[in-house]
């Protein structure tokens, strides 16, 4: 039976039963509160046949953008499988995107996602996955076009009007737009204050105009809103927390969000440990002793296993074993994805591109060949985008590469770079260290 859900957009198969859960899992998805998996699950144990519902599930474990989800993915399409005939046409669609995902071919599914869009602008599930596939491939452009493109369909003041409006704040601050941008993520919390994604993007303005004391108060003042206890989004809010503080100079504080609120306990989740990690080298490069979270996060790491999937989170990965001194590990790692890079998929141009030079300088600034690292960074610095994330978690391969210039002693090198990052940001102390250590070499 074809039914539509609240925003127009059409099933295949579904009932009020059916689609009161699947808006139930799609709200938890948008505002990151509780599990979307286990409520889209409600519906699928009474409804097998819901086409929606199986596709829905399927994006849950893309999103989370790691090796251990394609088992899940590839599960749940053998299911649908045996659905297609009964499919709609935008249904289809989204089970082709969840097998480009599957196979490595993440160009491709971003294609498919924008012309699912371009029919069907208010189906929200696909702007919100493709939002993310744009942020895990690093295209800022698409970040802001994909909801640009899709914006006009939606009505001022109804339902999911503001997290577009959340999603396009973070797509123009990733484009440097930044006043645009803090409008619009002003006008989504006017709508809904709990909307996590678009207060992360005022964050991220903050962050990049070096507002660091406004930026801290502004996320403690407001963590009623997003901190909740089922917010699988806070730890990254928390982190942006830390950062305000860490380059304001108090590592004190820094450290101790870290532990009650950007890992807490032992994350097993690429998402979570690729702030952890990225916290603890900015420590790590400002010669702060951090005791024993390196080994508990490295140990996570060889856990996992993973190695070759995503660049981006190998470069975090690398990060970890080589500040907890596991140059073993760190090798075995970058021969894996020296290896994987040999493939002809998506990950694979974006280690070739950028991972590996970047495997290269931390594994030389594990071995304190601080000059070797320098020059791997140097020429993909402004290419890094290539390989995924924000400007902010890409800052620190800008941070890496102005310490190995410092710890080479290239007072050239590091008086440029520091005299360029003073330019960005002028206020902020921890530019202002940078450019006081250059001047002493």
């Amino acid at each position: 039976m074809s039914v539509t859900d609240r925003r127009g957009v059409a099933f295949s198969v579904g009932d009020d039963g059916s689609l009161e859960i699947y808006e139930r899992a799609l709200s938890a998805f948008n505002f990151y509160r509780g599990d979307p998996v286990a409520i889209i699950d409600e519906a699928l144990e009474v409804a097998p046949n819901f086409v929606m519902g199986e596709i829905f599930r399927g994006y849950m474990f893309v999103s989370s953008w790691e090796e251990s989800a394609v088992v899940e993915v590839n599960t749940g399409l053998a299911r649908l499988d045996v659905l297609v005939d009964g499919a709609n046409e935008r249904e289809r669609a989204h089970m082709a995107v969840l097998r480009d995902w599957s196979a490595g071919d993440w160009q491709g599914m971003r294609t498919r996602l924008d012309r699912i869009l371009m029919d069907c602008p208010r189906d929200l599930l696909a702007l919100q996955i493709g939002h993310l596939a744009d942020f895990f491939m690093g295209d800022r452009d698409n970040l802001r076009g994909r909801i640009a493109r899709a914006l006009p369909a939606w009505l001022e003041g109804e339902v999911g009007h503001g997290l577009a409006l959340g999603m396009l704040a973070f797509g123009q601050e990733e484009c440097g737009d930044y006043r645009r941008s803090e409008e619009n993520a002003g006008r989504a919390l006017n709508a809904n204050a709990t909307d996590c994604w678009a207060r992360h993007a005022l964050a991220h303005v903050m962050e990049m105009e070096g507002r660091q004391a406004e930026g801290a108060q502004f996320m403690e003042e407001s963590a009623a809103h997003w901190a909740q206890e089922d917010n699988t989004f806070a730890f990254h809010n928390w982190w942006h927390t830390a950062l305000f503080h860490l380059d304001q100079g108090d590592v004190a504080k820094s450290l101790k969000l870290y532990d009650s609120s950007v890992h807490p306990g032992s994350e097993e989740a690429q998402v979570t440990l690729l702030d952890s990690v990225s916290l603890l080298w900015r420590l790590h490069l400002g010669g702060e002793d951090v005791g024993a979270r390196w080994q508990s996060v490295a140990d996570c790491y060889e856990a996992l296993g993973e190695a070759g999937f995503y660049a981006f989170n190998d470069m975090h990965a690398m990060m970890a074993y080589t500040a907890a001194g596991r140059r073993d590990a760190a090798e075995k790692h970058l021969a894996a994805v020296e290896k994987a890079a040999q493939k002809a998929d998506a990950n694979s141009e974006m280690e070739r591109c950028v991972g590996l030079p970047v495997l290269r300088a931390l594994a030389a600034f594990g071995r304190h060949d601080f000059a070797q690292c320098a020059e791997h960074l140097l020429p993909i610095r402004y290419r890094s985008h290539a390989f995924g994330g924000s400007h902010a978690q890409r800052d620190i391969i800008h941070r890496t590469l102005i310490e190995a210039a410092l710890r080479s002693s290239d007072k050239a090198l590091a008086e440029t770079l520091s005299e360029e990052r003073l330019m960005l940001k002028p206020k902020c102390s921890y530019s202002l260290s940078l450019k006081e250590r250059a001047n002493m070499i």
